[in-house]
C-alpha cells in the first residue's frame, strides 16, 4: 500500500505504510485493555512488582500507556531496521528506507550480498538490536522509583519493552525464511554449497516453519495475525528462491537475448481510434501495443486504456488521446533480471526495448512471460537463440504484448 515519510535518521528514510496506521490503534487498544493481564504477566517474568491497580483506575488511563507502549513497541522495530540497515550499508549495500506495516518493519535494501559472511553480519546485527534495546530498557526500569500513576505507568512501559524486546529477538531467530533467522541459516548453508542452492534449501525450511506457524495459528483459537504471518513468510520464501535461481541462471544474459525483434511486433500509429483499436485487439487476440508516430515511439497503449473511454465514444477518440506516454523502457544491452525487476516494481506486463544511442527508436519488446519462458529452456538445459522469437511460443507473445484484461464483449 502507499507509504509516506516521516523522518530520517543516518541518512536513511523512515516511512509508514497506510497499514501500519490501521493497525497502530489496534495494538494501542489492545495493550491498553490487557493491562491488568500484562501487569502480573511481566511482574513473574521480570522478578518485578507494578501496582495493577494503579494503572487500571480509569479506562482513559489505561489507553493512554496502551498507545505509549504500542509507540514505543514500534520505535523498537525501527531500531531493530536500523541494526540490520547500519551494518549492510557499512559493506556498500544502499538503503533505500526503513517502512514500518503491517507486520513489523522492513528495511529496503538494493541487494543482499550473496558473502555469507556479509549476509550474516547483516542478519543477525538486527536481533543484537533488539536484545541491546531490550536491556536498556530493562535498566531503566530499575532506576525508576515507584510512585503514582505517572512513574508506574512509565515503569509499566519500560518493562513491557524490555520483555518484547527480546521476545521480538527470539522470534526473528526463527528459521523462517526470509525472516532474519532464515537469513542466519542460508548464509551458514552458503559456506559450504552455492548461493542458489542456500537460498532453496532455507526457503523450503521457511515454508515449513510457515506452514507450522499457520496451523499453530488456526488451532490456538483462530491468532489472525500468525495466520496472515505465515501466509506472508511462505510467499516470500517462494518468491526469495524464485527471484534467486532467476539471478543465477539469467547472469551474463542480456535483454537482447529474450526480447521479440522489432519487425516481429505489432504495432499502432497515434491517429487510430479507440474503436479500431479496439476491435484490432479482438482480431489479433493482442491486448497492446507500442505506439509509433514516423517509426518513433510516442507511447504505448493497452486494453485497459481503451476501456476508459465509453462505447459509444470510441469513434470520436483516438489511440493518441488515451495512450501512456510514460514509459518504463530497457536497451538489449540491459541484464534481464534488470528488466524484470523493473517490471515487477512498476507493475507493468513488458518494457519497451529501445537502442542505446537513440531512445526515440523502438527495437523491440519483452515481458515477464518472455523472461520466464527463457528461464524454462535455460532450466531444461537449452540455449537461448540471442533472436527472442526462440524463447516464446506464438500464444506467449500475443498475450505479453498487453495487460492482463481479457478480450471480449463487456
Amino acid at each position: 500500500m502507499k507509504s509516506f515519510r516521516v523522518g530520517s535518521a543516518f541518512g536513511i528514510p523512515i516511512e509508514l505504510d497506510l497499514t501500519f496506521l490501521l493497525v497502530l490503534p489496534v495494538f494501542a487498544y489492545v495493550i491498553g485493555l490487557q493491562l491488568g493481564e500484562w501487569v502480573p504477566l511481566l511482574n513473574d517474568t521480570l522478578g518485578v512488582a507494578i501496582d495493577a491497580g494503579v494503572l487500571t483506575g480509569s479506562d482513559p488511563g489505561r489507553y493512554a500507556i496502551g498507545t505509549a507502549a504500542a509507540v514505543g513497541l514500534f520505535v523498537c522495530v525501527v531500531a531493530h531496521e536500523f541494526g540490520h540497515s547500519l551494518v549492510a550499508r557499512r559493506y556498500g549495500v544502499p538503503i533505500e528506507s526503513i517502512t514500518l506495516w503491517l507486520l513489523g518493519g522492513v528495511a529496503k535494501m538494493a541487494e543482499i550480498p550473496e558473502d555469507w559472511r556479509k549476509e550474516f553480519a547483516i542478519a543477525i546485527a538486527g536481533p543484537i538490536v533488539s536484545v541491546a534495546v531490550g536491556v536498556l530498557a530493562y535498566v531503566a526500569f530499575l532506576v525508576t522509583p515507584a510512585g503514582g500513576f505517572t512513574l508506574e505507568a512509565a515503569r509499566f512501559i519500560l518493562a513491557y519493552l524490555a520483555a518484547m524486546n527480546v521476545v521480538l529477538a527470539a522470534f526473528n531467530m526463527l528459521p523462517g525464511f526470509p525472516m532474519d533467522g532464515g537469513r542466519i541459516l542460508r548464509a551458514l548453508l552458503a559456506r559450504s554449497r552455492p548461493h542458489a542452492k542456500a537460498t532453496q534449501q532455507a526457503a523450503r525450511v521457511g515454508q515449513g516453519f510457515a506452514i507450522l506457524l499457520g496451523l499453530w495459528g488456526l488451532l490456538a483459537g483462530f491468532n489472525l495475525f500468525l495466520v496472515v504471518l505465515a501466509f506472508f513468510i511462505y510467499i516470500a520464501a517462494a518468491s526469495e528462491s524464485t527471484r534467486t535461481a532467476m539471478k543465477a541462471a539469467f547472469e551474463g544474459v542480456t535483454v537482447r537475448e529474450v526480447m521479440t525483434r522489432r519487425e516481429e511486433l505489432h504495432v499502432v500509429g497515434p491517429e487510430a481510434s479507440v474503436a479500431e483499436l479496439i476491435e484490432r485487439m479482438f482480431r489479433e487476440r493482442h491486448t497492446g501495443y507500442p505506439v509509433l508516430e514516423n517509426d518513433r515511439i510516442a507511447g504505448i497503449v493497452t486494453l485497459s486504456d481503451a476501456r476508459e473511454v465509453d462505447e459509444v465514444e470510441r469513434e470520436a477518440f483516438t489511440v493518441a488521446d488515451v495512450m501512456s506516454r510514460e514509459l518504463e523502457t530497457a536497451t538489449p544491452a540491459t541484464p534481464v533480471m534488470d528488466a524484470f525487476e523493473t517490471m515487477q516494481a512498476e507493475g507493468i506486463g513488458r518494457l519497451l526495448v529501445v537502442d542505446s544511442s537513440d531512445s526515440d527508436r523502438l527495437v523491440g519488446l519483452v515481458s515477464r512471460t518472455d523472461v520466464m519462458t527463457a528461464l524454462e529452456i535455460m532450466k531444461e538445459g537449452g540455449e537461448l537463440s540471442g533472436q527472442g522469437s526462440g524463447t516464446r511460443t506464438g500464444r506467449d507473445t500475443a498475450r505479453d504484448r498487453g495487460d492482463t484484461s481479457s478480450i471480449g464483449p463487456r
